[in-house]
C-alpha cells in the first residue's frame, strides 16, 4: 500500500499525542502503569504527552500524512546511554538527554501522576535493559490508531527508518508490548533477545534486537 510519510514538526504535537493516547490506551503495558479506566482516561495522555515533547527535542518522529499512525525514533549513540526508560512498544519508555539519569524517572511520575509509582518503575526497568554499548537506533514507539490497525500502516511507516539502517550499517532496537506487535517485529528482521521484562501481576514486554540486513 503506497503510505506517505512525513517528518513531524512542534506544529504537529497535539495531533502525535492524541493519536499515541488513543493508540496504547487499551495496551497491555498502559494497562498496567495505569489501572483503571477512569485513572488511564485521566492521565495517560499527559505520559504521551512526555514522551512527545522528548522525541521532538533529541529524536525524530515519522508521521502518516492521513494522520493514522506515528513512529517515535531515538538515534543511540555506541557510548553508554543516559536517560530514562519509558513506554517504547508499540509504546514504552524512552531515553531523556545527559545527566540527572536517577532522577528523570522520578521527575517524568512527577509531571505525570505523582501518587503512581509505576510510571517511574518502568522507566527504570526499561532503562536497565536497554542495550549499551553499540550504536543503534531505538524504536521508542509506534501507535496506528484503533480503527486503521491491520492495515500495513506500522510496517509502511518503519521501512524508511529500516532500510536507513540496512544502508549504515546500524542495528535497531525495540521493546515488544503485545504478543501480536512481537509477531510483525519478528518479520521485520527482529529477534528477542532472549530475557523479557515481566511486569510484576502484569505483562511482559520483549526486547527485541535487528542486525542490518544485505540486499
Amino acid at each position: 500500500m503506497g503510505v506517505r510519510v512525513r517528518r513531524a514538526q512542534e506544529s504537529d504535537r497535539d495531533l502525535v499525542v492524541r493519536l499515541l493516547d488513543e493508540s496504547f490506551r487499551d495496551d497491555p503495558v498502559s494497562n498496567w502503569v495505569f489501572p483503571g479506566e477512569e485513572h488511564r482516561l485521566a492521565r495517560h495522555a499527559g505520559l504521551m504527552g512526555v514522551f512527545t515533547d522528548v522525541t521532538l527535542a533529541e529524536g525524530y518522529i515519522d508521521l502518516a500524512e492521513d494522520g493514522s499512525a506515528v513512529a517515535l525514533w531515538m538515534d543511540m549513540p555506541d557510548a553508554p546511554h543516559d536517560g530514562a526508560g519509558g513506554e517504547g512498544h508499540e509504546g514504552h519508555e524512552g531515553h531523556g538527554g545527559e545527566g540527572d539519569q536517577d532522577d528523570v524517572p522520578a521527575q517524568v511520575r512527577a509531571v505525570v501522576d505523582p501518587d503512581n509509582e509505576r510510571v517511574e518503575q518502568i522507566a527504570r526497568w526499561t532503562t536497565e535493559i536497554h542495550p549499551e554499548g553499540r550504536a543503534h537506533v531505538y524504536l521508542w514507539m509506534i501507535g496506528v490508531a484503533p480503527g486503521r490497525q491491520g492495515e500495513g500502516l506500522g510496517t509502511a511507516l518503519m521501512a524508511p527508518v529500516l532500510e536507513r539502517c540496512d544502508r549504515e550499517g546500524l542495528p535497531a532496537y525495540l521493546e515488544a508490548s503485545n504478543p501480536r506487535s512481537r509477531a510483525l517485529y519478528e518479520r521485520l528482521g527482529f529477534v528477542f533477545t532472549g530475557t523479557a521484562l515481566d511486569l510484576p501481576d502484569g505483562p511482559s514486554m520483549w526486547p527485541m534486537w535487528r542486525e542490518p540486513q544485505a540486499g
